[in-house]
């Protein structure tokens, strides 16, 4: 079983549902990425997602893009993501999952990403521009290392396209709250539990809900249907604009705005 394997059977036991935070790697810098994680999983994050800077996201709103850019532009590397997060993994205590372009692994390679993540104590990789008929070898890959390879379901894709895409994925299930890109809403389309909920009945795989979520009053109307959510670019956005306040006032106000999601999880 893989680390997430291991967190979610853990959950379903007690009845638990996970909150995955999102970070960008190196925005503003590698060591605040570091200690951004740290105080989120004290404060009770389930999972880290770390965000590898991308100069062409595809499905990145312009809070994450923009934190893309900021990294790209201080010259922010994969080694030294990579490096970071081995330093980071063995501090905290709940697996560290990297969110990465596809077009990334492929040009690294895909034997040596798997194997630097698994070397360094990452627990999988989350890759929205997968697609299903490319997945097979990477899945395997992953699955030789004990790495999860999770994969996003939309509400556009097909139900036939949906299992293939389930069939192959690890970890968990990625299903994207809306047809669109990242960003906070205040409001979630009225046909989402519905849908979430059919998906849970197709895999055995937890389904954990991502895109749009960032106030209590989407956790308490999730929570019920999820076996998690994810939350991005409420908190990308809460860096980006507080970062003048100093770091140490950064971190405690993004902690803080993950315990009120915390909460409405209780």
């Amino acid at each position: 079983m893989s680390a997430i394997d291991s967190l979610f059977a853990k959950f379903r036991s007690e009845n638990k549902k996970a909150l995955m935070p999102f970070v960008t790697a190196g925005d503003p810098d590698l060591e605040f990425t570091a200690a951004v994680i740290r105080e989120l999983v004290a404060r009770g994050a389930s999972m880290c997602e770390v965000g590898i800077p991308y100069s062409d996201p595809i499905a990145d709103g312009p809070v994450i893009q923009a934190s893309y850019t900021r990294a790209l532009g201080k010259k922010i590397k994969l080694a030294g993501i990579l490096d970071m997060l081995g330093g980071v993994a063995p501090q905290v205590d709940t697996p560290l999952v990297t969110m990465v372009s596809y077009a990334i692994i492929y040009r690294h390679g895909l034997e040596k990403y798997a194997a630097e993540l698994a070397q360094r104590g990452v627990a999988g990789m989350i890759v929205p521009d997968l697609p299903v008929e490319e997945s097979p070898q990477l899945a395997k890959i992953c699955a030789a290392r004990d790495l999860s390879l999770v994969q996003l379901i939309t509400p556009t894709t097909p139900p036939d396209r949906a299992l293939r895409i389930a069939a192959t994925s690890s970890g968990f299930i990625y299903y994207v709250s809306v047809a669109g890109i990242t960003g906070e809403r205040t409001q979630l389309p009225p046909d989402l539990v519905e849908r979430v909920s059919w998906l849970r009945q197709q895999t055995p795989l937890p389904v954990c809900i991502g895109f749009g979520v960032s106030q209590p009053e989407h956790v308490r109307l999730l929570a019920p249907v999820a076996d998690g959510l994810i939350v991005g670019s409420a908190i990308v956005r809460r860096i980006a604009e507080a970062n003048s306040q100093g770091r140490d006032t950064t971190i405690s106000a993004v902690g803080d705005y993950l315990g009120t999601l915390l909460a409405a999880l209780k």
